[in-house]
């Protein structure tokens, strides 16, 4: 197996430093993997983009040395492993890293491949940013007010929840110590199922969140929730925020209640509103009113509605990337499946893995590179040089192939 991993010549690691922060040097190795069904169509579109990105950025100065890492389908053919051991250890070695979709194993095995991965690194933040761009098919009237960026929490909720199918012995024995014990009215033929969320995630993905609207300078943050149901949970959730915001950064944070007992309804120069919202209500929020909004941080299951209905606003999943960020790790991957029937086809929109990289490169600290992809990619849409997904909505669009995507985005660069 370890010939399989090959690390690349004339690389170097990005190193973590004393203070919690990434160091990343002019030739980073940054391990890949290609991913599932239409993984491998959308690294080979995507590769390309970054790396020409970096060498017209730089000049050729800085360069990015992939290394192949290997799960889902390809690690299962090569080990007979779904998850190598030996990819989790590269991914923490190295410590920033990019992924295609995986393909979750039928009939057993792990849950998923993708929740394994965040909760084994510990990658608590999944990070989803939603902009639109211009020219680009949308169901709503002004897509250009949604600029949102969503901080789901990553490994409690239900991806970590335990349940047992109605009339199982496990659950028929809870039901029944639940009826019995705390006077609970749970049906006989129910399923049940057990939703964690603790203190120590919660505020974790806080933090984050706050963190990042400082070193942003966003304005809102807004925690989603349905606390007004699920009180010792949701709605703790909303209370542990609360109480880190007062705990570490009462400097900054202004809550929506100060906001209008202290100052009269106008934000302080140089503070941050801390506020929450209802999930349900969220919904319509965020069609009706975006622009109040900045950065989202919810438990999982409500960031997992929430981002996907945000980026249908701009586009859809293939616009739409993502990161799932922990303290001594971070992978960036797209946010779709692996949509096995178009494998191999040339055909599916590369954007998802593609704006991902964007986040890679300027979570590396390499903005100069990131903005010469958005640009690529806001002049390919502006063309109307798009894929089949894009261009069945744009009148008088030219249908380009995956690969071909990529390229027409580097050469608007």
């Amino acid at each position: 197996m370890k010939d399989a991993y090959v690390v690349p010549e004339n690389g170097e690691p990005v190193s973590l430093t004393e203070d919690g922060h990434f160091s990343v040097p002019d030739n980073p190795i940054i391990p890949f993997i290609e991913g599932d069904g239409t993984g491998p169509d959308i690294w080979k579109a995507t590769q390309p983009v970054l790396d020409a990105a970096v060498k017209k950025a730089y000049g050729g100065k800085r360069s990015i040395k992939w290394m192949e890492i290997f799960a889902g389908e390809k690690a299962f053919k090569m080990f007979e492993e779904w998850l190598p051991e030996q990819t989790l250890d590269t991914i923490s070695k190295y410590h920033i890293a990019i992924k295609g979709p995986l393909t979750t194993p039928v009939g057993g095995g792990f849950r998923s491949l993708n929740v394994t991965i965040r909760q084994k690194l510990n990658l608590y933040a999944c990070v989803r940013p939603v902009q639109y761009f211009d020219g680009v098919p949308s169901p709503v009237v002004r897509p250009q007010d949604v600029d949102m960026i969503v901080f789901r929490e990553n490994t409690e909720d239900v991806y970590s929840g335990v349940e047992w199918p109605a009339g199982s012995h496990e659950a028929t024995k809870l039901i029944d110590f639940l009826n019995r014990e705390f006077d609970c009215t749970i049906r006989l033929d129910s399923g049940v199922g057990i939703k964690p969320i603790s203190v120590t995630a919660t505020k974790q993905i806080v933090r984050k969140a706050i963190q990042y609207a400082i070193d942003q300078n966003k304005k809102t943050v807004t925690m989603v929730h349905k606390g007004n149901i699920m009180k010792f949970t949701e709605g703790a959730f909303r209370d542990w925020g609360y109480q880190l915001a007062r705990e570490e950064f009462a400097d900054v944070i202004v809550t929506e209640k100060d906001l209008w007992e202290q100052h009269q309804g106008q934000l302080p120069e140089g503070k941050i509103l801390l506020n929450d919202r209802i999930a349900d209500a969220m919904f319509q929020q965020v069609l009706i009113r975006p622009k109040e909004y900045e950065v989202l941080v919810m438990p999982n299951l409500n960031g997992d509605y929430m981002s996907d209905a945000l980026v249908a606003q701009v586009g859809g999943l293939g616009l739409g990337p993502g990161a799932n960020i922990g303290d001594v790790a971070a992978v960036f991957e797209a946010t779709h499946g692996t949509a096995p029937k178009y494998a191999g086809q040339d055909k599916v929109n590369p954007g998802s893995l593609i704006l991902s990289g964007v986040m890679m490169l300027d979570y590396m600290g390499w903005q100069e590179a990131s903005e010469l992809v958005i640009k690529g990619l806001q002049k390919a849409i502006s063309n109307k040089t798009v894929t089949y997904d894009l261009e069945r909505q744009m009148e008088g669009a030219t249908k380009l192939k995956c690969s071909e995507f990529g390229q027409a985005i580097i050469n608007n660069m």
